[in-house]
């Protein structure tokens, strides 16, 4: 993949696959846009948190980098060499720069330009768009993936099934690290634990601590990630993705496993967030404290 970005590459890259209905322009920027009906407020806060140089760098180099992360992506997904992916809220590429591979057509689509440019520079072709209402034909993808993305949209059905429209007949669609509702419902002395912890890090200097500015525009974007009792269940994929036929997988994990997730282990979360679990009334050894869920649908008809 190259590194390169060109709009007129773009286009031959993206063109093939895009709705003819579609209204696709290349922007000032150079990346190729669909233009946008409207702009939420949870679209703006995504925005805002990704455009902040800072901020965007250090997600990229923080989140989603880990050998576990691409082991347990490779066992879902096998190598992405030849294959036509599409990486919605790809952000600025971590997912194809941990994971890697040759895809024949690796497009990345997301609401920053910012984001974009650097997810350029990783391998991916860039296209701004709405993940409520993608400008892409239908089945077309052989994998499809919402990384840390579904929890961040308006409306997390319409988004996984606009997701799941794009996968062909024997395809993919991978989603990974959305909350678990079930982990994260917080109540007295583990909610009140969850609400200083800041404070705490930042007085003993902890690499935990994020400044109060960086961490309220992070929190802005979490819209389904806020307060306790936010998040998803693991019911909720097989409701959207069955009907529109698909065999779905879900399995619950916290974040320091690579591919024995799929075989049914669950990790084991920091003693931080254990804590502040138990004193809640959780389980922290069950699957309902898995700090998320990787689904993994294969499209049938």
């Amino acid at each position: 993949m190259s590194s390169v970005f060109s709009a007129p590459a773009a286009v031959s890259a993206v063109g093939p696959y895009l709705n003819a209905r579609a209204i696709v322009d290349v922007n000032q920027q150079g990346i190729l846009e669909h233009r946008l009906s409207h702009y939420s407020e949870g679209m703006q806060a995504n925005i805002s948190f990704l455009e902040n140089p800072d901020w965007c760098q250090y997600y990229f180099d923080t989140h989603h980098r880990t050998e576990t992360f691409g082991t347990r992506w490779l066992a879902a997904t096998g190598r992405w060499d030849d294959k036509i992916v599409v990486d919605i809220g790809c952000g600025p590429g971590n997912v194809y720069a941990t994971v890697g591979g040759q895809p024949k057509t690796l497009i990345g689509v997301d609401i920053s330009p910012r984001a974009l440019k650097m997810a350029v520079s990783v391998g991916y072709t860039p296209l701004l768009a709405d993940a409520h209402n993608l400008p892409l034909v239908d089945r077309f993808a052989d994998i499809v993936v919402l990384n840390a993305t579904l929890h961040h949209c308006d409306d997390m059905a319409r988004v996984l099934s606009e997701a799941a429209r794009l996968v062909k007949p024997g395809g993919i669609l991978l989603t990974d690290q959305d909350p678990q509702r079930s982990a994260w419902n917080f109540k007295g002395l583990g909610l009140l634990l969850r609400q200083v912890r800041f404070p705490f890090y930042k007085l003993i200097n902890s690499v935990h601590y994020l400044p109060r500015e960086h961490r309220l525009a992070r929190r802005a974007t979490e819209l389904h990630n806020r307060k306790p009792g936010d998040g998803l269940d693991m019911e909720f994929y097989a409701q959207v993705l069955e009907p529109l036929g698909f065999i779905v997988e879900v399995h619950p994990h916290n974040h320091d496993l690579g591919a024995e997730v799929l075989e049914g282990e669950y990790g084991k979360s920091s003693w931080r967030l254990r804590l502040s679990q138990w004193l809640s009334g959780i389980d922290v050894k069950s699957a309902a404290a898995a700090q998320s869920m990787i689904c993994i649908a294969t499209c049938l008809e």
